[in-house]
Protein backbone atom coordinates (compact mmCIF):
# COMPACT_ATOMS: atom_id res chain seq x y z
CA UNK A 1 0.00 0.00 0.00
CA UNK A 2 1.26 3.46 -0.92
CA UNK A 3 -1.22 5.68 0.94
CA UNK A 4 -4.57 5.47 2.73
CA UNK A 5 -7.09 8.31 2.99
CA UNK A 6 -9.44 9.27 5.82
CA UNK A 7 -12.32 7.17 4.38
CA UNK A 8 -10.14 4.06 4.20
CA UNK A 9 -9.54 4.13 0.44
CA UNK A 10 -6.08 2.81 -0.40
CA UNK A 11 -3.79 3.47 -3.33
CA UNK A 12 -2.16 0.06 -3.52
CA UNK A 13 0.18 0.54 -6.47
CA UNK A 14 0.79 2.34 -9.73
CA UNK A 15 1.33 -0.39 -12.28
CA UNK A 16 3.79 0.05 -15.14
CA UNK A 17 1.69 -1.42 -17.94
CA UNK A 18 1.45 -0.07 -21.50
CA UNK A 19 -1.56 2.19 -22.01
CA UNK A 20 -2.85 0.11 -24.93
CA UNK A 21 -2.81 -3.08 -22.82
CA UNK A 22 -4.09 -1.80 -19.47
CA UNK A 23 -7.81 -2.24 -20.11
CA UNK A 24 -7.30 -5.75 -21.50
CA UNK A 25 -5.19 -6.90 -18.55
CA UNK A 26 -6.96 -5.23 -15.60
CA UNK A 27 -10.62 -4.92 -14.70
CA UNK A 28 -12.47 -2.76 -14.03
CA UNK A 29 -10.65 0.29 -15.39
CA UNK A 30 -13.40 2.74 -14.54
CA UNK A 31 -11.77 6.15 -14.12
CA UNK A 32 -8.84 8.34 -15.09
CA UNK A 33 -7.00 11.11 -13.27
CA UNK A 34 -4.55 13.77 -14.40
CA UNK A 35 -1.80 15.51 -12.48
CA UNK A 36 -1.69 19.00 -13.97
CA UNK A 37 1.23 21.38 -13.74
CA UNK A 38 1.09 25.00 -14.83
CA UNK A 39 4.71 25.98 -15.24
CA UNK A 40 6.37 24.49 -12.15
CA UNK A 41 3.23 24.51 -9.96
CA UNK A 42 0.77 21.67 -9.41
CA UNK A 43 -2.85 22.70 -9.98
CA UNK A 44 -5.65 21.40 -7.74
CA UNK A 45 -9.43 21.70 -7.87
CA UNK A 46 -11.87 22.08 -4.97
CA UNK A 47 -14.47 19.29 -5.19
CA UNK A 48 -17.91 20.64 -4.27
CA UNK A 49 -19.28 17.31 -3.02
CA UNK A 50 -16.23 15.80 -1.30
CA UNK A 51 -15.16 19.14 0.21
CA UNK A 52 -11.45 18.78 -0.43
CA UNK A 53 -8.78 19.63 -2.99
CA UNK A 54 -8.16 17.01 -5.66
CA UNK A 55 -6.47 16.42 -8.97
CA UNK A 56 -8.62 16.25 -12.09
CA UNK A 57 -10.54 13.48 -13.82
CA UNK A 58 -13.43 11.16 -13.30
CA UNK A 59 -15.33 8.07 -14.39
CA UNK A 60 -15.22 6.60 -17.85
CA UNK A 61 -18.41 6.83 -19.87
CA UNK A 62 -19.80 3.96 -21.96
CA UNK A 63 -17.57 3.20 -24.93
CA UNK A 64 -14.67 5.40 -23.79
CA UNK A 65 -11.12 4.21 -23.47
CA UNK A 66 -8.81 5.73 -20.86
CA UNK A 67 -7.35 8.42 -23.12
CA UNK A 68 -10.80 9.51 -24.32
CA UNK A 69 -11.92 9.72 -20.68
CA UNK A 70 -9.07 11.93 -19.51
CA UNK A 71 -9.39 14.21 -22.54
CA UNK A 72 -13.13 14.67 -21.91
CA UNK A 73 -12.76 15.15 -18.17
CA UNK A 74 -9.98 17.73 -18.53
CA UNK A 75 -11.93 19.52 -21.23
CA UNK A 76 -14.90 19.84 -18.86
CA UNK A 77 -13.00 20.59 -15.65
CA UNK A 78 -10.14 22.67 -17.11
CA UNK A 79 -11.14 23.72 -20.60
CA UNK A 80 -8.07 21.97 -21.99
CA UNK A 81 -8.46 21.18 -25.67
CA UNK A 82 -5.82 19.20 -27.57
CA UNK A 83 -3.56 18.88 -24.53
CA UNK A 84 -0.54 16.59 -24.58
CA UNK A 85 -1.48 14.06 -21.89
CA UNK A 86 1.33 11.69 -20.97
CA UNK A 87 0.29 8.28 -19.67
CA UNK A 88 2.03 7.50 -16.37
CA UNK A 89 0.56 4.15 -15.38
CA UNK A 90 -2.43 2.31 -14.01
CA UNK A 91 -3.56 3.03 -10.45
CA UNK A 92 -4.77 0.05 -8.41
CA UNK A 93 -7.08 1.13 -5.59
CA UNK A 94 -8.94 -0.59 -2.78
CA UNK A 95 -12.07 1.50 -2.36
CA UNK A 96 -14.40 1.87 0.61
CA UNK A 97 -18.16 1.55 0.11
CA UNK A 98 -19.53 4.74 -1.39
CA UNK A 99 -21.83 6.40 -3.86
CA UNK A 100 -20.88 4.26 -6.88
CA UNK A 101 -20.43 0.90 -5.09
CA UNK A 102 -21.91 -0.13 -1.71
CA UNK A 103 -19.17 -2.76 -1.08
CA UNK A 104 -15.42 -2.69 -0.49
CA UNK A 105 -13.89 -3.28 -3.92
CA UNK A 106 -10.79 -3.02 -6.08
CA UNK A 107 -10.67 -0.81 -9.13
CA UNK A 108 -8.18 0.52 -11.62
CA UNK A 109 -7.72 3.93 -13.18
CA UNK A 110 -5.46 5.48 -15.75
CA UNK A 111 -3.03 8.10 -14.44
CA UNK A 112 -1.87 10.89 -16.74
CA UNK A 113 0.23 14.00 -16.47
CA UNK A 114 0.22 17.25 -18.39
CA UNK A 115 2.30 20.40 -18.11
CA UNK A 116 0.84 23.66 -19.38
CA UNK A 117 2.63 26.96 -19.97
CA UNK A 118 3.00 29.43 -17.10
CA UNK A 119 0.16 31.72 -18.25
CA UNK A 120 -2.40 28.95 -18.85
CA UNK A 121 -4.44 29.58 -15.69
CA UNK A 122 -6.28 32.55 -17.20
CA UNK A 123 -7.39 30.44 -20.17
CA UNK A 124 -8.38 27.58 -17.88
CA UNK A 125 -10.61 29.84 -15.79
CA UNK A 126 -12.22 31.21 -18.95
CA UNK A 127 -12.72 27.90 -20.81
CA UNK A 128 -13.68 25.31 -18.21
CA UNK A 129 -17.34 24.31 -18.16
CA UNK A 130 -17.69 22.11 -15.05
CA UNK A 131 -17.71 24.71 -12.30
CA UNK A 132 -20.34 22.87 -10.28
CA UNK A 133 -18.16 19.90 -9.31
CA UNK A 134 -14.82 21.74 -9.43
CA UNK A 135 -15.76 25.00 -7.72
CA UNK A 136 -12.38 26.67 -7.70
CA UNK A 137 -8.73 26.17 -8.57
CA UNK A 138 -5.53 26.76 -6.63
CA UNK A 139 -1.88 25.90 -6.80
CA UNK A 140 -0.77 23.17 -4.43
CA UNK A 141 1.89 25.41 -2.89
CA UNK A 142 -0.84 27.87 -1.83
CA UNK A 143 -3.04 25.31 -0.03
CA UNK A 144 -0.58 22.71 1.29
CA UNK A 145 -0.88 22.50 5.07
CA UNK A 146 -3.71 25.05 5.13
CA UNK A 147 -6.70 23.33 3.52
CA UNK A 148 -7.98 19.74 3.18
CA UNK A 149 -6.33 17.87 0.31
CA UNK A 150 -7.33 14.36 -0.75
CA UNK A 151 -4.48 12.18 0.56
CA UNK A 152 -4.33 9.85 -2.44
CA UNK A 153 -4.44 12.75 -4.90
CA UNK A 154 -1.69 14.55 -3.00
CA UNK A 155 0.49 11.43 -3.22
CA UNK A 156 -0.21 11.13 -6.97
CA UNK A 157 1.44 14.52 -7.52
CA UNK A 158 4.77 12.78 -7.01
CA UNK A 159 4.26 10.68 -10.12
CA UNK A 160 4.37 13.63 -12.54
CA UNK A 161 7.56 15.62 -12.77
CA UNK A 162 6.55 17.06 -16.17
Amino acid sequence: MIVKDARGNELLEVIDVPEDQAEDLYNPVNHCLAVVKVGNEYLMGWNHWRKNWEIFGGCKEAGENMRQCIIRECSEELGIENGKFIYIGLMHDKMAPGYFNPEWHHEYGGLYGITLPQGALADIEKNRTDKEEVEKLAFYSEIKGKEPIAAIDEKLLEYWKG
